[in-house]
């Protein structure tokens, strides 16, 4: 990865995480045929909803026939970490319009935001519209495609749990974690460890008295205060 912000370098840097959401994409799409969506659905679902946790959720959600306000409500919940990661992101992106704000917030994800977040590591903190515009349109091309391609091939699977597919997600988020440990040197290790551990013991107190939605929200709401403190000690 090079201090470049031009389109181009977005194409060639998002293209390592590209396999990721091939990975991912198909298996959501197959674990959503074997779920009897249609293919239709899946796209919906894919190039509407665009979040990988929160298609697997409202799949399963589907299958067991639970009301659309809940599949809501859950999807929302899941989902609501992206609020933290645009106003992070949005930072970057003051000196842009509203327009361009809303273009980029609408297709960041987990692993664009990863991305951008080791960009700013050989940018001095800097990004730039081009550069994440062409990182968001290409994850979000190549999931969309992937989910399909999946769905398609899910015909010929009849049981996705037996080959790991209900995995890939949380496989990947552990791939963007380690990442974000090695690259991040402004940091350190050591802070980030620290962070890591502090939203861990704050999700298990908070299981104790929210369910499992509200509780990684409050997790990770008090691990970014956590954060920004430990940030002004050092």
């Amino acid at each position: 990865m090079t201090p470049d912000l031009t389109f181009r370098a977005g194409l060639k840097d998002v293209l390592p995480t590209v396999f990721g959401y091939i990975g991912v994409g198909l298996a959501f799409g197959i674990v959503a045929n074997t779920s009897h969506l249609s293919l239709l659905m899946v796209a919906g679902l894919s190039f509407i909803v665009y979040a990988g946790s929160a298609q697997f959720i409202i799949t399963s959600m589907l299958v067991a026939h639970d009301p659309l306000s809940a599949i809501m409500l859950s999807t929302f919940l899941v989902n609501s970490r992206m609020i933290l990661m645009s106003t992070s992101l949005a930072q970057a992106f003051r000196h842009e319009s509203l327009t361009k704000n809303l273009l980029i917030g609408s297709l960041v994800t987990d692993e664009t935001f990863a991305l951008a977040m080791n960009k700013q590591n050989k940018t001095n903190g800097k990004l730039s519209f081009a550069w994440q515009s062409a990182a968001n349109v290409v994850a979000y091309l190549v999931w969309g495609v992937a989910t399909i391609v999946g769905a398609v091939l899910g015909s010929f699977i009849t049981n996705p749990a037996q080959f790991g597919f209900d995995f890939a997600l949380t496989a990947m988020f552990i791939g963007l974690v380690y990442l974000q440990l090695i690259s991040d040197k402004h940091l350190g290790l050591t802070r980030q460890l620290l962070v890591m551990a502090f939203v861990a013991l704050a999700y298990y107190v908070a299981l104790r008295f929210l369910n499992s939605n509200f509780a990684l929200l409050t997790a990770t709401v008090l691990g970014c205060l956590f954060g920004m403190e430990l940030k002004k000690c050092h």
